[in-house]
C-alpha cells in the first residue's frame, strides 16, 4: 500500500504541472526497493533454453539472476516497448536500468556496433518516444554509450549534429521522465581527457540530467573510474552525479577492449560504492564484436564461453 501511495503522489504532482513546465525529478531510488532483474536478459534466456548444458546453472546463478541494463536500439514501437519494460519493473517495485543506443553514427570508432537511426529527425522521434514510454515510472537511463568519446572519429558536421541530438535527448528525458536518473555517457578513464569530455558533456546538455556514466562496456577498475569521474567533475565546475559500469572490471582493463582474455565479473549493481550507482551496464557474455577470444561472435550476441570465462576470470 505504501508503494501505491507513493506512485499516486508522484503521478498527481506531474499532472498538476502545465505542459510547458518540466516536472521536478523525484529520486527513483526512493520510489523503488532494489534493482529490476530482467528475466529475459540474454544470459537468462540462454540458460533457460539450454538446461542440459553443463554451463547453464553457473551462468544463471552468476549472471542471469543479476540486475543488468537492457539496451534499446532502433524500434518502430519504441514507446510501447519501453513502457512495457519499465512497467514490468514498476509492477515489482523495482528499478530498471535502460540504455538508449540508437544515435546516428553510433560506435563511430569501434565500428562493430555501428548503425543507429537513419537520420537526425528519426532519432528525435525515437528518443521522444523512449522518454514518453518511461513517463512517471522510476528508471535509470544511460544515454548513448561512446557517442561523446568518439568525436574524434566524426566529421565536424557529424559532431555538431550529435551534440544537438544528445542535448535533445536530455531535454526529452527531463520533460517526459521526471522520476528518471539519466546519465550522458562520458567514455572511460583511458580514452578522452577529463577536460575534453567535460566540455563535450556541457555542450550536450549534461545539466539537464542527473550526470554522466563512465566505463560502459569497458574494463577499468572502479577506483580508476571514480577517479576519472572526479576529474571530469572538476572541469564541469559542479558535482554531477555519475555511475560506473562494473560488469567486467574486477581485474582492470588488461589487453585491449574487444573480448580480451583474463577479465572477470565486477561487483554486482549497488547504490554508492564511490558513485551514485555501480551498475552492470554491459551484459556479461555478450560479445564486443568478432574479435579477441570470440573471433566469430558478432557484437551484441551472447556467447556462453565468454560468460564462463568472465565468471572464472580466465
Amino acid at each position: 500500500m505504501r508503494w501505491i501511495a507513493r506512485s499516486t503522489v508522484a503521478v498527481c504532482a506531474v499532472l498538476l504541472l502545465s505542459p510547458a513546465t518540466p516536472a521536478t525529478a523525484a529520486s527513483p531510488l526512493d520510489l523503488t526497493s532494489g534493482f529490476y532483474v530482467n528475466p529475459n536478459s540474454a544470459p537468462a534466456t540462454w540458460a533457460r533454453n539450454n538446461p542440459s548444458d553443463s554451463r547453464s546453472a553457473r551462468i544463471q546463478s552468476s549472471i542471469g539472476s543479476r540486475p543488468i541494463a537492457r539496451w534499446f536500439g532502433n524500434d518502430a514501437t519504441i514507446g510501447s516497448t519501453v513502457a512495457n519494460y519499465a512497467g514490468a519493473a514498476d509492477g515489482q517495485d523495482k528499478l530498471p536500468v535502460l540504455v538508449a543506443y540508437n544515435i546516428p553514427n553510433r560506435d563511430a570508432c569501434g565500428g562493430h556496433s555501428g548503425g543507429g537511426a537513419g537520420s537526425a529527425g528519426a532519432y528525435r522521434t525515437w528518443i521522444s518516444g523512449f522518454a514518453a514510454g518511461i513517463g512517471t515510472k522510476p528508471a535509470v537511463v544511460i544515454i548513448e554509450p561512446d557517442a561523446l568519446a568518439a568525436y574524434d572519429c566524426l566529421t565536424a558536421a557529424q559532431r555538431t549534429e550529435m551534440a544537438g541530438l544528445l542535448k535533445y535527448a536530455t531535454e526529452q528525458l527531463k520533460a517526459k521522465a521526471p522520476n528518471t536518473y539519466a546519465y550522458l555517457d562520458g567514455g572511460n578513464a583511458g580514452w578522452v581527457s577529463p577536460s575534453t569530455i567535460a566540455y563535450r558533456l556541457n555542450e550536450a546538455g549534461v545539466r539537464n540530467v542527473r550526470g554522466f556514466s563512465v566505463n560502459v562496456s569497458n574494463y577499468y577498475t572502479t577506483s580508476q573510474s571514480t577517479s576519472y569521474a572526479g576529474q571530469v567533475n572538476g572541469f564541469l565546475g559542479y558535482s554531477a552525479g555519475f555511475v560506473v559500469d562494473t560488469s567486467r572490471n574486477d581485474k582492470g582493463r588488461g589487453d585491449g577492449w574487444c573480448n580480451p582474455a583474463g577479465r572477470k565479473l565486477g561487483v554486482a549493481s549497488q547504490i554508492g560504492g564511490g558513485a551514485d550507482l555501480l551498475l552492470w551496464v554491459k551484459t556479461p557474455g555478450v560479445s564486443d564484436g568478432p574479435c579477441g577470444i570470440a573471433p566469430n561472435t558478432p557484437a551484441g550476441t551472447f556467447n556462453p564461453d565468454l560468460a564462463i570465462r568472465l565468471i572464472d576470470g580466465v
